[in-house]
């Protein structure tokens, strides 16, 4: 039964909506104002929160959704109504595929005024339905307390996730005594019943397993349950392969670590997954990026499926075991009884795949061009940060590039825009990592068409003073659209060039260090200047416009059916050195 405590003092509804922020342990909030959020605004006076202003809403909703990513906290935006409020909507289904808790308030025209279609009124909660855990509409002052505990409570429970918040003018310039929610907001239990009873089934599948394989999840991430996953895969002997969002869920240099899995993962970790006999689904929803072709699956697997949504399991996949639970729970309870294993053929086996991977994909480059490729600049920036900044990424080639060769090594280390591949995502989303973890290096990983969709959050960087490192991976094409040109469409590169701005000009015009890089013998030197220089700085690399992402998986194929850089010269010689 909901508890409430009731204080004599009135105050305004804009009021206590910034109370009730202070009281769910907000920080910061990011948005734009607007003539229905306007008495919110104004009642700031005075509240101990910072107000970042976006340059645009939907780079507010990103920033929101980075900051919730890097903290692990609730994310705040606001707008105001119309225009104000559906330029989040992008932001908020980004946040909603990617499960990131976040609430999203809006103004909205006074209550008489509602369905008359008054000036920038937009029934913005009908149109975010979709894309929610769920709407709250507040009507009178009296209704703010309580929407908002609610607001913050279902954002955070269960599979999080973004709640909209659309409020009334009038509710915010209105007087009331508020009455505060104070129940505690538990963690959601397992909500398997059988959940003892399904934990010994899986520990003996793992037990007689001799080929298992661990998938790890954005779950994990969630959960802070990377430490039990360690612990886990050492146990088993079980190589770990993440999804996109679980990278950094595992760390990348460990000797079980099979990198990202799926339509650009490893070859090594598809080939791992096609060949063992259980898998271990951590947290995460077979998506299709993922599985491939769901018929040739995993074909001699059992499977144990583990996720906080019952309505994941067996939804695309099926499995022998599904457990529907927090990850706390379960993989606690793995990781503690788990038997001690030693796979030495498998891991053998693994240890082949991955050595004739290293000797065919462009790390450190091939000896037969010297031509800068994408793959080269993250690897540089992979050696000088040791896998330990946080990396936000816009979306395309240059997202596939780092998922495959930054190497990842903490939680809460790789910012990314998965279900949606929301272009525009990374530079927004980097600043709310920034102000979430102001001690953390930084680096924002872009396409030139990605970062000119947000591009005019540099204003908010520069007017934040925050110290972010950009690389622009500047191909003059929309790079992955391209690549399925050349692959599928006979190179017929229609709407895939795109001209830009001089990036090192538009940098220094913000006030911004700018340097361009053309060859892969300035790479050392451009990072360790970006990286010693205080403040923001804007690196842009010419890189070769017509390279392809591999391994890159099909539509319609199985994983192990993987299209695979072709081999050069000098990848011969390597891959023979490596056998």
């Amino acid at each position: 039964m909901r508890r409430a405590e009731a204080t004599g003092k009135q105050r305004s509804g804009a009021q206590i909506f910034w109370e009730c922020l202070v009281r769910e342990g907000v920080e910061i909030v990011f948005g734009y104002p607007g003539a229905q959020n306007l008495p919110l605004v104004d009642a700031l006076v005075g509240v101990p929160l910072r107000f970042v202003l976006s340059r645009h809403e939907q780079g507010a909703a990103h920033m929101a959704d980075g900051y919730a990513r890097a903290s692990g906290r609730v994310g705040v935006a606001i707008a105001t109504s119309g225009p104000g409020a559906t330029n989040l909507v992008t932001g908020v289904a980004t946040a909603m595929r990617d499960s990131i808790p976040t609430v999203f308030v809006t103004g909205q025209v006074p209550a008489g005024l509602m369905g008359t279609d008054a000036f920038q009124e937009v029934d913005i909660l009908g149109i975010t339905r979709p894309i929610t855990k769920g709407g709250l509409l507040v009507r009178c002052a009296d209704e703010i307390a309580p929407a908002m505990h609610r607001a913050f409570a279902l954002a955070r429970s269960g599979r999080p996730g973004p709640v909209f918040v659309d409020i009334c003018r009038d509710a915010q310039q209105q007087s009331t005594i508020p009455t505060w929610p104070t129940e505690s907001e538990s963690r959601s239990a397992a909500t398997n019943a059988d959940l003892d009873a399904a934990i010994p089934d899986a520990l003996a599948l793992c037990a007689r397993a001799r080929r298992p394989v661990i998938l790890a999840g954005h779950g994990v991430i969630a959960s802070d349950t990377s430490r039990a996953l360690l612990e886990l895969a050492e146990r088993l002997d079980a190589p770990v392969a993440t999804t996109l969002l679980g990278l950094g869920a595992f760390p990348a240099r460990h000797a079980l670590s099979l990198g990202m899995m799926g339509m650009h993962g490893t070859a090594a970790a598809n080939r791992a997954i096609q060949a063992a006999d259980l898998l271990l689904a951590l947290g995460m929803r077979f998506d299709d990026r993922v599985t491939g072709r769901i018929d040739a699956f995993a074909p001699g697997a059992r499977k144990i499926h583990i996720d906080v949504d019952p309505a994941e399991l067996g939804r695309r996949i099926a499995v022998d075991i599904a457990i529907a639970g927090d990850l706390r729970d379960a993989l606690g309870h793995l990781a503690a009884h788990a038997p001690r294993r030693r796979n030495i053929g498998w891991r053998a086996q693994i240890d082949a795949w991955q050595r004739e991977a290293d000797g065919r994909d462009i790390v450190d480059g091939d000896a037969d061009d010297e031509l800068l490729h994408g793959p080269h600049v993250i690897a540089a920036l992979s050696r000088a940060t040791n896998g330990r900044a946080i990396v936000a990424t816009d979306v395309g080639q240059h997202q596939m590039w780092t998922a495959q060769y930054y190497g990842c090594e903490r939680p809460r280390h790789f910012i990314t825009s998965g279900g949606m591949g929301t272009m525009g995502f990374g530079l927004p989303a980097a600043i709310g990592a920034k102000l979430a973890r102001p001690e953390a290096e930084v680096w924002v990983v872009a396409g030139d068409g990605g970062f000119q969709m947000t591009q005019c959050e540099l204003a908010t960087l520069v007017q934040e003073k925050l110290d972010i490192k950009i690389a622009i991976l500047n191909n003059g094409y929309l790079g992955m659209v391209r690549q399925w040109q050349e692959l599928f469409y006979d190179r017929r590169y229609i709407a895939t060039p795109i001209s830009s701005p001089d990036f090192v000009s538009l940098a220094r015009a913000y006030g911004i260090e700018a340097r361009r890089v053309t060859s892969r013998a300035e790479l050392p030197a451009a990072i360790a200047h970006a990286r010693s220089t205080a403040g923001p700085v804007v690196l842009e690399f010419l890189v070769e416009p017509e390279s392809i992402v591999y391994p890159m998986v099909p539509a319609g194929a199985a994983l192990d059916e993987m299209l695979r850089r072709p081999l050069t010269s000098a990848a011969v010689v390597r891959q023979e050195a490596a056998s």
